[in-house]
């Protein structure tokens, strides 16, 4: 394993890109279960609890594409034009969710097309980041360091379950962050939907770990040949300990250990994810090292984040610490 500046930004992207699934995961989720709250008040309390920190959430989304382009130009510049659908498909209902986060506190008449709106855009941005991972971990068709691809490549019944298998995690970080964040009868409704959204991610996390490795000769090889055949004794006995937490959890009372044992549940994921990938930053062709910018740039712009990560970091954990603790649907609009 060479440990470069190639190797430190890939980390770096990783870190990102993981910051942002397991911290805006929780605020999507809580959008897509809009329709499964009761009332108004409930809508309204869910809606406070990710007020302060949701358009925080974002700024890793922004580091790791932004990181990504800067660094990695080759692996921009093939996944963009192969992922275009998915990706704008992203976009367009992370900014529907935005608008109908602060439309919705300004009218009375019309609040309910903001809640569809809300819910709308959050489970359009949560599927369709889920599609681009399973086009991404079923392989981009590159021809002369360029994408050699079609337009709907990105859409397979295996990117079609990655999809459904986010939404379904989301969900489950929604209702466990609700449990953590909530009382009364909302945080009995939110135990209940997280109880039925940690089997159906479960199956779901099931059905993609079985297809995953033959997708790929590279994966195969990697989970059941050699040293790293460890990791598929590992990594899903971990798994399995992370739901019976949740269960443990929500069934105990304990209403952070559910939150924290599905954010483990993702980093578990995640690891699944590197330890299929790497070395490459684009499979089957693009390694991390092909990807990568000149040294000059890679050092340059380490400087950059040597002083931007822990401004963000800083801020990120000051805004939680301050918004800690249980909400109300006074809220802080």
């Amino acid at each position: 394993m060479a440990f470069d500046l190639a190797f430190i930004w890939a980390g770096l992207i990783a870190f990102s890109i993981l910051a942002y699934v397991v911290l805006d995961g929780f605020d999507l989720g809580v959008g897509i279960l809009f329709p499964f709250l009761r009332t108004e008040q409930d809508r309204d309390t869910a809606m406070n609890s990710v007020a302060p920190v949701w358009d925080g959430n974002e700024t890793w989304l922004v580091l790791g594409g932004g990181g990504l382009f800067a660094v990695f130009p080759l692996a921009y510049a093939t996944i963009l034009p192969a992922l275009y659908a998915p990706l704008i498909a992203m976009l367009i209902g992370l900014i529907f969710r935005g608008v109908s986060f602060e439309f919705r506190w300004r009218t009375t008449r019309g609040k309910f097309l903001w809640d569809w709106g809300f819910t709308g855009g959050s489970l359009l941005a949560t599927f369709a980041q889920g599609i681009t991972l399973g086009a991404l971990v079923q392989g981009i068709h590159v021809v002369d360091r360029a994408y050699a691809g079609g337009w709907w490549d990105w859409l397979t019944p295996f990117s079609i379950v990655t999809g459904l298998a986010l939404v379904a995690g989301y969900m489950l970080l929604g209702a466990t962050w609700l449990v953590m964040k909530t009382e009364g009868h909302l945080r009995t409704n939110a135990r209940d939907i997280a109880e039925r959204a940690a089997i159906v991610t479960l199956l779901l996390i099931g059905g993609v770990s079985l297809a995953t490795p033959y997708l790929n000769p590279v994966y195969l090889e990697r989970w059941f040949t050699g040293p790293t055949a460890a990791f598929s004794l590992i990594v899903p006995s971990l798994v399995v300990v992370c739901v019976w937490q949740i269960f443990r959890g929500l069934s105990d009372g304990k209403d952070a250990l559910p939150f924290l044992a599905a954010l483990g549940l993702f980093v578990l994921c995640y690891i699944g994810i590197g330890i299929s990938f790497y070395p490459y930053m684009v499979p089957p062709g693009i390694t991390i090292w092909d990807a990568a910018a000149p040294d000059e740039s890679l050092g340059f712009l380490l400087v950059g984040a040597a002083v931007l990560l822990p401004v963000i970091l800083g801020y990120t954990a000051y805004a939680y610490w301050v918004f800690r603790g249980k909400v109300d649907p006074g809220g802080y609009h």
